[in-house]
């Protein structure tokens, strides 16, 4: 019994010398995890990492080419912008729970980067770049969007990666329903019916005309994501992303909210 306060304190030295070695978060190596250690556990849904002394920087040849590659934008918050109490006030971004857990992040992006002068150009041209996303608000509404970084076209100023670069740009965000879609009572885009089976009261109504006829409707977001973490010996980068983007319209039958995301990036710059 008088080795048990021994005991714990010899342990909790041991606990203190782990922790202050281990040198912080590091970053993730997908080669060696496999199915079987992310089956059903969200860690898909997460993007890899860089620790906080990754504070290099990459040098740019104006006449190479480059690419970013292995893009991963993760999801942390997204706020949908309310309508405002009275006309005094300007409408704000509400918070809200992202529902859906393990497919929110866009993962394998890549696309060309480009050096003019003392501007940097990024045009998106792959990879898993859109996801279907719900997320809920407080009162209980649910708000579907598909998050996006299509044909993102991104510049910024400088002609060197650094721990300082933001990227500004905008993007296309397709609808959440396809044209392949039928809503309760067989209607869509491409198949289906055009209208409603039955008498329909009031067809000239415009809601109606709006339920009844279709529409594949896309809308354009914007994107700032900034470089905090660089180590140039990989060329990895990791950052913080925010995007605004409109909303599902339900094939053109209600009116687009603006929705913000604002997540954890991650991606490395390859020389081609």
């Amino acid at each position: 019994m008088r080795f048990r306060p021994l005991l714990a304190l010899v342990l909790a030295l041991c606990l203190t010398l782990v922790t202050a070695c281990s040198g912080g978060a590091k970053a993730l190596d997908r080669s060696s995890i496999t199915y079987d250690d992310i089956v059903n556990t969200g860690k898909a849904n997460d993007c890899p990492s860089l620790p906080d002394s990754a504070r290099g920087t990459i040098s740019l040849d104006p006449g190479a080419r480059y690419q970013l590659r292995e893009i991963c934008l993760h999801p942390s918050e997204v706020f949908v912008k309310g309508e405002p109490a009275n006309k005094r006030q300007e409408a704000q971004f509400v918070p809200t729970k992202i529902l859906t857990r393990y497919t929110s992040s866009l993962d394998q992006v890549y696309g060309d980067l480009k050096i003019n002068g003392d501007q940097l150009t990024f045009t998106e041209l792959g990879g898993i770049d859109f996801q279907p996303v719900t997320v809920l608000l407080p009162g209980g509404e649910e708000v579907p969007f598909t998050f996006s970084s299509k044909e993102l076209v991104a510049t910024s100023s400088g002609n060197s990666f650094t721990t300082s670069t933001d990227f500004s740009g905008d993007y296309r965000a397709p609808s959440y329903r396809t044209s392949n879609f039928l809503d309760p009572k067989g209607r869509g885009l491409t198949t289906g019916y055009s209208s409603a089976m039955g008498l329909v009261p009031a067809g000239d109504d415009e809601k109606l005309r709006k339920e009844t006829i279709k529409q594949y409707v896309d809308g354009t977001g914007n994107m700032n994501f900034s470089i905090t973490k660089i180590d140039a010996d990989t060329g990895e980068f990791a950052g913080v992303f925010t995007a605004i983007q409109p909303s599902d319209t339900d094939m053109g039958t209600k009116n687009a909210v603006d929705v913000k995301i604002t997540g954890e990036l991650y991606g490395r710059l390859e020389k081609v």
